[in-house]
């Protein structure tokens, strides 16, 4: 007995009805996981659990954010102050001891612990850095750092890259006094990169840095410390050492610049891998650029391509994961500019994908923990301002979840500074007066 073409046996119908149903109880399955871990697709919104009293004043030195464990903590130039994620409440508060300000920062929190340079404005400036235990607000320890006087201040002393924290290190950038234009114009900054046990504050290693150059911001990481050099005021390289004894590994050229002084055109992004942000020529387009630990140049990541225009000097839109570079971006989708994610390939610069989140101007910032991207962004004005929460998958892009807030979660007179994930819930931190952080949870 033969059965008709495209007609199924009773056998086959009943396989049939055996997979419908399978597929039927993994929808439903995967419907439990993603209400219960927070990945749906299907809407819902957001409301605040806890917002930290609003800061008045503010300066551009000496902010920073992070989060540690199960507590927020937040730096300016008069404190640091630290909140309990889970209520909001005051943890502990440091100030720096007599008239001093917090001049700058380490980016990372490392065994939590954080960098902090502290000093008078003037005429002293940022003459001391401490290691700041975030989990007590108390100095572990801090040693003496060489500030630039008056007459330096404005040429070497910028407030970029002064400190940082990595691999068990705490790395400090000294002044040199004598790199100033028209006085002793041969002189290095040859022991201007110092080296710290990041716990107990004892002295590792001075930095062999090239005879001639001196250091303007610096990087740790756990196989490298990286640091950009001005060599001959005008030339700029950048260098990597040795984290067991500060030898010079390799450098590689960046270009010149037309004055001998920081101009804010490049910026260290990264030290695993060694990543920077660059536009030092006149005229030249930006990119950002990484390396291998050879020194070799892996990626050249332009500001402009086919993917649109970077936001590339907007740090709450710029992380660097596992090998990876994920960028906030705006360009034209059919006839109309959107805000989009795009991520690359750091070994040879590859874009892997590309995602348009948001209306034009609307992206505020994104966050990349363990295989997701959390992105926050502003619907527009016909939407009354409330922004949008997206998680997108960080291998593919695929987006995971979509949520109408139904807030205003960006102020028009705020900046958000980063967006952090905890445990399921969101957190934005902002630069600019306002409250420094904001906890959300999904309804």
């Amino acid at each position: 007995m033969t059965t008709r073409t495209g007609q199924a046996s009773g056998r086959e119908r009943a396989g049939r009805r055996r997979r419908a149903r399978t597929r039927l109880l993994a929808t439903a399955a995967a419907l439990l996981v993603a209400a219960t871990t927070g990945c749906s697709a299907f809407g819902g919104s957001l409301s605040v659990v806890w917002e930290a009293p609003a800061d008045n004043l503010v300066e551009e030195r000496g902010n920073g954010a992070w989060l540690v464990g199960d507590t927020l903590v937040r730096s300016r130039y008069d404190k640091v102050t630290a909140f309990a994620a889970d209520t909001g409440k005051a943890r502990w508060e440091y100030t720096p001891p007599g008239r001093e300000r917090v001049c700058a920062v380490s980016r990372n929190a490392v065994d939590s612990v954080v960098l902090i340079a502290r000093g008078r404005s003037t005429p002293e400036g940022c003459t001391t850095v401490a290691a700041l235990d975030l989990t007590t607000g108390r100095e572990r320890w801090h040693t003496a750092r060489t500030a630039g006087g008056r007459l330096t201040e404005s040429l070497t002393e910028t407030f970029t890259g002064m400190v940082a924290a990595g691999g068990g290190l705490a790395v400090l950038r000294d002044a040199d006094d004598d790199w100033a234009i028209d006085m002793r114009p041969g002189i290095p900054g040859a022991k201007a990169l110092r080296a710290f046990d990041l716990r107990t504050g004892a002295e590792r290693w001075t930095a062999a840095v090239p005879e001639g150059c001196v250091p303007e911001q610096v990087e740790a990481g756990k196989r490298q410390v990286v640091a950009v050099l001005a060599c001959d005021r005008t030339e700029l390289s950048l260098a990597a050492f040795a984290p067991d004894d500060g030898r010079l590994r390799w450098t590689a050229p960046l270009g010149s610049r037309a004055v001998p002084a920081p101009d804010g055109q490049l910026a260290l992004v990264s030290a695993e891998p060694a990543m920077v942000r660059t536009a030092t020529r006149e005229l030249a387009p930006g990119a950002f650029l990484a390396f291998d630990e050879a020194g070799k140049t892996t990626a050249r990541i332009d500001f402009k391509g086919d993917y649109g225009d970077l936001r590339a000097h907007v740090p709450a839109l710029v992380s660097v994961r596992d090998g990876r570079f994920y960028v906030g971006a705006e360009g034209l989708s059919g006839r109309a500019y959107r805000g989009r994610v795009v991520a690359f390939d750091l070994k040879d610069g590859r874009r892997l994908w590309l995602e348009n989140v948001a209306v034009a101007g609307g992206l505020r910032g994104l966050d990349v923990t363990g295989d997701r991207v959390t992105v926050l962004s502003d619907q527009g004005s016909r939407e009354d301002g409330h922004e949008e929460l997206r998680v997108l998958d960080a291998a593919d892009g695929d987006e995971r979840e979509k949520i109408d807030t139904g807030l205003d979660m960006i102020r028009t007179d705020t900046e958000l500074a980063a967006l952090f994930t905890y445990k399921d819930q969101l957190v934005t931190a902002r630069r600019t007066p306002g409250s420094p952080f904001t906890m959300y949870t999904r309804d």
